[in-house]
């Protein structure tokens, strides 16, 4: 769980989000993965299963790659990689130490 700043949070998302409290909440869930393709890979799953793409996959400001979509009960997920995750054996994501 990460907290962040809400105008932030929608400007990441997009610039055409409204930063009001009636739609967009604030709140994003994230599902992070091990390669860019991964990334546009379930972005287009969740488009397939119905799901509102609000930006389409992309290099971000932080050097990663993201995209968000919107469930069908109108929740915000970003799907994202970066080039400082590391996923165990069993999948668990970590951060990379640096050398």
């Amino acid at each position: 769980m990460a907290l962040y700043p809400f105008e932030k949070l929608a400007e990441d998302i997009s610039p055409d989000i409204p930063v009001t409290r009636s739609g967009f909440n604030g709140v994003t869930l994230a599902h992070n993965v091990s390669s860019k393709d991964e990334v546009v890979e379930i972005i287009r799953r969740a488009e397939t299963a119905g799901a509102m793409i609000i930006k389409e996959p992309q290099d971000t400001f932080w050097g990663g790659f993201s995209g968000y979509f919107a469930d069908l009960d109108g929740y915000y997920w970003e799907v994202a990689w970066g080039p400082m995750f590391e996923f165990t054996k069993n999948g668990e994501m970590k951060f990379k130490e640096d050398p």
